[in-house]
Order: C-alpha cells, then sequence, then structure tokens
C-alpha cells in the first residue's frame, strides 16, 4: 500500500472519530437541555426580565448601571428554575415512560442516573439561589418557594389531585416576582399584578395542553381536568381562568392606557377564541388555537411592557 493511500486512510479515521466525538458532545448537551427543561427556563426569563426592567423603570434606576443585578438575577433565575426541571425529571422518571412526550428523558432511557440528576438539580438549585442571594434575600427566598411549590407541591398533587394545574401555578406565577424583587425588595402593587397575571393565565395555557395529551396523561393515571371531568368540563374552567384576567388591565394605569387597551384586547381575543370552542367540532384543532394564543399572548404583553416604558 502506497504512503498517500494510509495517510487518505488515516485522515479519514480521524475525520470520523472527530465526527463522532461532535455527535456525542451535541446528544449530551441536548440530553442536559432535556433534563433542566430549557423551555420552560426561556419563557420563565421572559417575565423575570420584565419584573426586572419595571422594577427598575418605576424606581428611577438605570438598566445599565445595575447591569450586575441583571445578570446575577438573570442566571440565578435560570439556574433555579432548572434545577427544579431536573428535580422533577428525577421525581417523575417513574411515569416519564408512560408518555409520548416524556419517554425519551435521559432519565427515562438511561442515558443519566437517577443520581447523577438528584444531584445535577439541587446543585442548580443552591447555585441559584446564592446568585439571588447577592441582589437581595427577598429574591433569593422567592426563588426557593418557587422550587418547593413546583418539585413538592406539583410534582406530587399531579398524582392525585384534578387541581395539580392550580397549585403548580404558584410555581410558574413567581419569577416576575423574582425579577422585582432583585432591584426592590418592596414588591409594589404592579408586582403582584405580574405575579396575578402569571397565575390565571397558566390554568388555561396547561388545560389546552392536556386535552390534546389527554390519552397520554389517562395512561399514566395522572388527574389532569380533562381526563377526569371531560373537555365540556375543560372548556367552561378555561373561560373561568380567563374572564379573571378581564379586571387585571384597570390595575396597570401605571403603565399607561396604551397598555390597559393591548391588555384587554389579549384578553378579549382570548376570551372569543374560548368560546368559539363550544362550537367548533374539532377540538384537539381548536385547543391547540389556545395553546398557541397563549403563548403569543405572554409574550406580546411582557414585550409591550417593556416598549410602554420606552415611548
Amino acid at each position: 500500500m502506497s504512503n498517500s493511500k494510509v495517510l487518505d486512510q488515516k485522515a479519514l479515521s480521524e475525520s470520523d472519530s472527530s465526527k463522532q466525538r461532535g455527535t456525542t458532545k451535541t446528544a449530551a448537551w441536548n440530553d442536559f437541555l432535556a433534563l433542566v427543561k430549557s423551555g420552560i427556563i426561556k419563557s420563565n426569563l421572559i417575565t423575570v426580565f420584565t419584573g426586572l426592567w419595571l422594577a427598575l423603570h418605576f424606581l428611577g434606576m438605570s438598566f445599565l448601571k445595575n447591569l450586575d443585578i441583571v445578570v446575577l438575577a438573570i442566571i440565578g433565575s435560570a439556574l433555579i428554575i432548572g434545577g427544579a426541571g431536573a428535580l422533577n425529571n428525577y421525581i417523575d422518571r417513574d411515569i416519564d415512560h408512560l408518555m409520548e412526550r416524556t419517554k425519551k428523558r435521559p432519565t427515562v432511557t438511561g442515558k443519566a442516573s437517577a443520581k447523577s440528576v438528584l444531584l445535577l438539580g439541587l446543585t442548580l438549585v443552591l447555585v441559584g439561589t446564592i446568585l439571588l442571594a447577592f441582589t437581595t434575600w427577598t429574591a433569593a427566598l422567592i426563588g426557593l418557594f418557587g422550587v418547593f411549590a413546583y418539585v413538592i407541591l406539583y410534582t406530587f398533587s399531579k398524582r392525585k389531585l384534578v387541581s395539580n394545574t392550580i397549585i403548580g401555578s404558584l410555581s410558574g406565577a413567581v419569577p416576575p416576582l423574582i425579577g422585582w424583587a432583585a432591584v426592590d425588595a418592596n414588591l409594589s402593587v404592579i408586582a403582584w399584578m405580574l405575579f396575578l397575571i402569571m397565575f390565571i393565565w397558566q390554568p388555561p395555557h396547561f388545560y389546552a395542553l392536556a386535552m390534546r395529551r389527554v390519552e397520554e396523561y389517562r395512561a399514566a393515571g395522572i388527574p389532569m381536568l380533562p381526563v377526569v371531568k371531560g373537555f365540556k368540563r375543560t372548556k367552561i374552567s378555561m373561560i373561568f381562568w380567563i374572564l379573571l384576567l378581564m379586571p387585571i388591565p384597570f390595575f396597570l394605569d401605571p403603565l399607561g392606557l396604551p397598555l390597559m387597551i393591548i391588555a384587554m384586547a389579549l384578553n378579549i381575543g382570548w376570551l372569543v377564541l374560548g368560546l368559539y370552542g363550544f362550537k367548533m367540532k374539532n377540538d384537539d384543532k381548536w385547543a391547540k388555537l389556545m395553546f398557541i394564543y397563549s403563548l403569543n399572548y405572554l409574550t406580546i404583553l411582557s414585550v409591550s411592557m417593556v416598549i410602554v416604558t420606552l415611548i
């Protein structure tokens, strides 16, 4: 065999090894993102930032001059949310294999051991709490409450109580409070309105998802509202929660009339779409529309709150 052929084969072998290492690293990173539930982290950081921004705005503080607080709050929040997600994966590893959307989690496939996931979750929560404590102790305590509400109250109620979604809404509502408290430990009315918006927003958001995944939840023995009460009762409950959002814009008057109008328009649009569900024959399609609307609702409202302070 000529030297050139030997060199070519060696080059090909090195290339294959390099690709293999790259694939392994990518797979490991994807497994990590699945463990910490990166999608939940991203969506919650939007409201953390909103709380941060509004607190700085109402206190007349410069965003650029307080970047240290912003960075600590964002990273700290991301870590505790990710840690809570990992702990939830650790606890739910015995039922995740029963659901299509969770059966490929590393805790189910065996790519991550239960001990390593538990250690990861606790470490992230600890480091995240320390970072938040460098802003204010209030932010750190609220963050810990959010972890407790998600990992303990929600994770265990999910298996026994049909009200698990409402209980879980407590944890999902604390991110804007964390953001605000990182700047100002004395939470204002606006801060609590952000909490209420997030708390009320979650049931119709997750009920829509539960309707689309109803058979998976039924197979896993999880008493979600659509499983226990059926679709009609779920639709009525979604309308109820959307109606609770209606008064909220009137408490947002410090942010100005344009924001109040945007919030009310979003509420009315969601209500109209919700009522249309009683006429629409395809429940799965309607639930998908409701789910997508809820995501856009939260994004548009949060971004609008930031924009109106810049005008």
